[in-house]
């Protein structure tokens, strides 16, 4: 019986192939994992396979780590979409979106925990680098020439798997060629080029836009303090808060809007029997599922802030921010920034008088996962470190505050305490201490929504009691900063967020109305979508006409 002689070389093609064929087809969408997605055969994958075999060593020498390169990249490229659209629904822009990895590391590590975050992220550095090493070791496998005693053998081994190939490449050209004839959908095609060459032009086209951005910033001429300048709001306090992951999700999609509009209808009530009026519109946020900053960039400098890198240009650079201009015309300025936990050198960009970072704020309770501070010891340090001091100097404040107890992983869900009752915020310890881990309520999809909903109406309800009980005559503009995930909000979803004006001035609520915003504390349907940045010249004239 002749013995079988085991052949690496098969061995090497298989493993080509299939890593070739697995990186080439798989999706760069979530939404588009289907086995359908895996009905079809990349071209490139016999032809890399047939190079290799095929041609001559000194040119398979120099085309070997061009192929795995490709395969590397374009496999990094793919997760890197898959998480990129699953949290902000855009593909990964390489020039923009490297410094997100650090961000994206603190989020995991606060929602699953430190240790499951590293075994995570080692779990995929291992599995992309035993992928890579295994598609360069086929890869250098079939280039491989054997000595010529060895040659005669080799090349009919070669021969077999070239035909293989050849035969694979023929059948996908003769099945994509008459298949439509008989109702089949074309099985080959070649996408790798297309994707390779689309990214790159992102990138080109990113480099434009920042080109374009810096000869915007150079145009726009410094602005003057005139006397005129938020005379309708002289005097009194205003109050900018951001609310985490509050977009037009939560008001108009059926599994969320019952609860969020009885709130709504709640708040407008409690607001009206307070003395103040309220008005609602859309605005389009620049970014989504995170990044929250460049929202916050958007409306305090006016321009459209989309990514990092005009975050960071707009940081260096001499543009007015909306708190400098009311710093300029007499309020003090202040910071209020729970999520803020390290050095926060952008601060001196707005121009505030006064920060108050996480670490300021004088909580001294447990956090809630992630979030450092549940929202209503936000608004009470607010008024006790803020707004108490400067109406004792007898100076308005411009005040602008992040509220983050709606920030995923939605869980705990705080719930309202009696605002005397306060302190040092130990009293929330035990509701930190309550509901299911980040990882149970992960586990579930429907309770992931469930959680975040209710997030939403805690902060809408906590905001309402502090204004009836503690705003007195200030004027409170509140917006959500961007949609949640699309795991939240479901593919395609609207980047509108609700926008709240709201001041016992009826006469400024009226403006407001005129503008299009609606009266009450819910926007209406068809209400117009303002982009982001233009509420920022919008603020400056309806605040400042009398």
């Amino acid at each position: 019986m002749r013995r079988y002689r085991f052949d690496k070389r098969i061995l090497a093609a298989v493993v080509f192939f299939l890593i070739a064929f697995v990186v080439l087809t798989l999706p760069d969408h979530p939404d588009a994992f289907s086995a359908r997605a895996f009905l079809r055969l990349p071209v490139e994958v016999p032809l890399l396979g047939l190079t290799l075999l095929l041609l001559p060593q000194r040119l398979t020498v120099l085309l070997k780590p061009i192929f795995v390169s490709a395969i590397g990249i374009m496999l990094f490229l793919k997760i890197a979409d898959i998480g990129v659209q699953s949290a902000f629904q855009r593909p990964f822009n390489p020039y923009l979106d490297t410094k997100m990895l650090v961000d994206g590391w603190r989020l995991m590590r606060g929602t699953i925990g430190t240790p499951a975050a590293v075994l995570t992220i080692g779990a995929l550095i291992s599995a992309f680098s035993a992928v890579i090493y295994l598609f360069h070791w086929s890869a250098t496998t079939l280039a491989l020439r054997e000595r010529a005693s060895e040659r005669r053998g080799a090349a009919n081994r070669v021969q077999k798997i070239a035909k293989v190939y050849a035969g694979i490449l023929l059948f996908g050209a003769a099945i994509s060629a008459i298949g439509p004839m008989f109702g089949f959908q074309p099985v080959m095609d070649a996408r790798a080029l297309p994707y390779l060459s689309a990214r790159l032009t992102l990138v080109a086209e990113s480099v434009a836009d920042m080109r374009r951005f810096e000869r915007e910033l150079a145009a726009y001429p410094s602005q003057a303090f005139h006397p005129g300048l938020f005379q309708a709001v002289r005097g009194r306090d205003v109050v900018l808060i951001f609310i985490e992951s509050y977009g037009r999700s939560a008001v108009d999609d059926p599994r969320y809007r019952p609860l969020v509009r009885a709130r709504q209808a709640s708040m407008e009530h409690a607001l009206k029997a307070a003395g103040y009026g309220s008005a609602s519109g859309w605005s389009v946020s620049p970014t989504v599922g995170g990044i929250s900053w460049l929202a916050h960039g958007t409306l305090l400098s006016g321009l459209w802030i989309d990514s990092q890198a005009r975050y960071d240009r707009l940081m260096m650079s001499d543009w007015p921010s909306l708190n400098r201009q009311f710093q300029q015309a007499g309020w003090r300025t202040a910071a209020v920034m729970p999520a803020i936990t390290m050095d926060w050198p952008e601060a001196s960009y707005f121009g505030y008088d006064q920060v108050l970072a996480s670490k300021d704020l004088g909580y001294k309770g447990k956090p809630f996962n992630w979030v450092t501070m549940p929202d209503q010891y936000t608004l009470h340090a607010l008024d006790q470190l803020v707004r108490q001091p400067a109406r004792r100097a007898a100076k308005p404040v411009m005040a602008e505050i992040a509220l983050i107890s709606s920030h995923a992983p939605w869980t705990p869900i705080p719930k309202l305490v009696d605002w005397d009752q306060i302190g040092d915020g130990t009293i929330f310890n035990a509701q930190a201490e309550e509901g299911d881990s980040p990882a149970v309520v992960w586990a579930d999809q429907d309770r992931v929504r469930h959680q975040y909903i209710q997030t939403i109406d805690y902060t809408l309800q906590t905001v309402s009691d502090y204004i009836t009980r503690f705003g007195d005559d200030a004027v409170f503009i509140i917006l959500g900063d961007h949609q949640p995930a699309a795991l939240i909000t479901g593919s395609n979803a609207s980047r509108s967020v609700p926008v709240h004006i709201i001041s016992r001035d009826q006469k400024l609520i009226e403006r407001f109305g005129a503008e299009g915003f609606s009266m009450g504390m819910t926007p209406q349907a068809d209400a117009p979508e303002v982009r982001m940045g233009k509420l920022r010249p919008l603020l400056v004239r309806l605040f400042s006409t009398q």
